[in-house]
């Protein structure tokens, strides 16, 4: 089966890589020559924050449940959460 299609052949689905692969495309065009500086730290920013809020939710703010689901440890998760000041 070709990777990112439904089995029934309906539209294609997009992949969370590539979205990923499109936004930072768009990020580096947008910099106008200029040279970025940590963009690993920056990306893991704007991705972990929403993950976080949204796996809270989903989770019922359980954080135990929420860091379980992330296969991360809760002490992890909730140092992060204070890093990004979610809680």
């Amino acid at each position: 089966m070709e990777r990112g299609k439904k089995l029934n052949g309906s539209a294609k689905r997009k992949t969370l890589r590539e979205e990923v692969r499109k936004a930072m495309k768009r990020y580096y065009k947008s910099l106008d020559q200029e040279i970025p500086a940590d963009v690993y730290n920056m990306v893991l920013r704007e991705v972990e924050i929403p993950l976080f809020i949204s796996i809270l939710k989903f989770a019922n703010n359980n954080q135990s449940k929420a860091a379980k689901m992330l296969g991360i440890s809760r002490g992890t998760f909730r140092s992060k959460l204070k890093k990004y000041e979610i809680i």
